[in-house]
């Protein structure tokens, strides 16, 4: 794959200084048509030591409008970086619509350093690179443009390049300890491109020998990709279609068989809820010391008793170890990102607790029913939602997801309850009755999300929420059961 980037390409001065000035001017007026396509734009800078990386980083800062563009180099991780799934870094650094974001390394540094320093088997590596297919695949479904560029220099001139950084005290710690590697990184960044190399991100390779080649390449490329997606019509707002999907027989739906009968006297309430909690406060300084994060995601029907289970929860636990996140509908800023982005943001440091009141789920609940979201993309979310959790699960994160569900008669009930009772009056809105209206359709997109994203990892906990008393102690039993498993 390197043989064409190792040609003797070169550039005379005259060439660039009448070629750059058209160039910059074309970018210039691409990235400002980019402000109203509202697309993200994600460049991968990455290659050889010593091949020019960080030069062209900044040139392409200097022809773009710095306003709409941030650039992000990714090192040796953080603390708080490494407390998190190797992703979070990158998540929290993705460009909003109508942005570009140059990324100077990547998702595809550390698998490859791994790889060649032997810490990394090849099933492992071969996985990593499968998770960057799937990770660029998301993110160009989503709209992302990503230009990838990869800067090769030969062997011979490499070397070269290390001694002059050496003089000018520019080498970086790794350099020649890299470069004593140069056939295995080649080995290996190889068969890194090949793999990755799809038609939703395709590599360019540049032959980096020569700067003013090496500079108008990348910028041809950019220019060219931008143009593209530029020319091409603004995809249409394809909505889902409310009821696209056959109601289940009653025989076929998951939330027929929760059983909703258990109840607990509240001498039984008082005895068990005080005896959870006690272990689940002591479980979450046990946590804190081994440095294990949770991350919990309650959803459920309107009314099911969310806000009050959650409040169990909290009263066990030390209020400096956890965050309730409430997730309604998304910012501005929230919109111009991919779906994942606001839970990804919000994972907890290890030690601590994230609790979600609604979840990364709403994209095939509400956004779904509602006709908010295209069929595709809510349709391919629960892949995606199954490769978030599996992420932390690899992390150690302690995952637990819970459904409360009820009876449509207790639900009318509660809602009656709440327009009688003055201080509960708030908790009821027009939106409740018109989500109940819809309970057929929510009931389908809750089965299909329940046997689609029940997993190894990360399992469904159907909550019997008729009673509440036995609904938070259920959800209590259940963290701490999940606490014990691992600590």
């Amino acid at each position: 794959m390197f043989e064409a980037a190792e040609l003797g390409h070169t550039t005379p001065h005259a060439t660039y200084a009448a070629r750059l000035p058209g160039l910059r001017g074309d970018l210039m007026r691409a990235h400002l048509e980019l402000r109203d396509r509202k697309f993200p734009v994600i460049v991968i800078v990455s290659g050889a030591d010593g091949a020019g990386k960080g030069e062209l980083v900044q040139r392409l800062n200097e022809w773009l409008d710095p306003r709409g563009v941030s650039t992000h180099a990714f090192w040796a991780g953080s603390d708080e970086e490494r407390e998190r799934p190797p992703y979070w870094r990158f998540w929290r650094a993705m460009p909003g619509r109508g942005r570009i974001g140059i990324f100077f390394g990547s998702w595809y540094s550390a698998p490859i350093v791994d790889r060649v320093l032997g810490t990394m088997k090849r099933h492992r590596f071969d996985t990593a690179l499968d998770r960057i297919v799937a990770f660029e695949r998301m993110l160009a479904a989503d709209g992302a443009l990503l230009v990838k560029l990869w800067l090769h220099l030969p062997r011979k001139e490499q070397k070269k390049r290390l001694h002059k950084l050496e003089r000018e005290g520019r080498l970086a710690p790794d350099d020649w300890k890299h470069f004593k590697r140069y056939r295995q990184f080649t080995k290996v960044s190889e068969r890194a491109l090949r793999r990755t190399d799809t038609a939703d991100a395709p590599w360019r390779v540049i032959e980096a020998t020569d700067r003013r080649y090496r500079e108008l390449t990348a910028g041809t490329l950019l220019l060219k990709a931008l143009r593209q997606r530029l020319d091409q019509p603004a995809r249409p707002a394809t909505k889902s279609v409310a009821g696209s999907k056959r109601p289940r027989r009653d025989a076929d739906s998951i939330l027929d068989h929760v059983d909703l009968t258990p109840r607990l006297t509240d001498a039984e309430y008082d005895r068990a809820l005080a005896a959870q909690q006690l272990r689940l406060g002591k479980l979450a300084w046990a946590a804190f010391e081994q440095k294990r994060s949770m991350v919990l995601a309650f959803e459920g029907w309107d009314a099911a008793g969310k806000g009050s289970a959650i409040r169990r929860v909290v009263q066990a636990v030390d209020p400096r170890l956890y965050r309730v996140v409430g997730i309604a509908a998304p910012t501005d800023e929230e919109r111009a990102q991919h779906y994942l982005w606001r839970f990804w943001r919000r994972l907890p440091r290890a030690g601590f607790t994230t609790i979600f009141d609604r979840s990364w789920y709403g994209r095939v609940l509400v956004e779904r029913v509602e006709g908010l979201t295209a069929v595709a993309d809510w349709s391919r979310a629960f892949h995606e939602i199954n490769d978030f959790e599996e992420q932390l699960a690899e992390h150690g994160v302690v995952l637990a997801k819970f459904w409360i569900h009820l009876g449509r008669a207790e639900q009318l009930r509660r809602f009656k309850e709440r327009q009688a009772v003055a201080y509960k009056r708030y908790k009821i809105t027009t939106e409740d009755w018109r989500n109940r209206a819809k309970w057929d359709e929510y009931k389908v997109a809750v089965d299909e999300m329940i046997a689609k994203c029940s997993t190894g990892v990360a399992p469904w906990t159907l909550v019997a929420g008729n009673d509440k008393k036995f609904a938070r102690v259920q959800i209590l039993k259940t963290v701490v059961k999940r606490l014990e498993a691992v600590l």
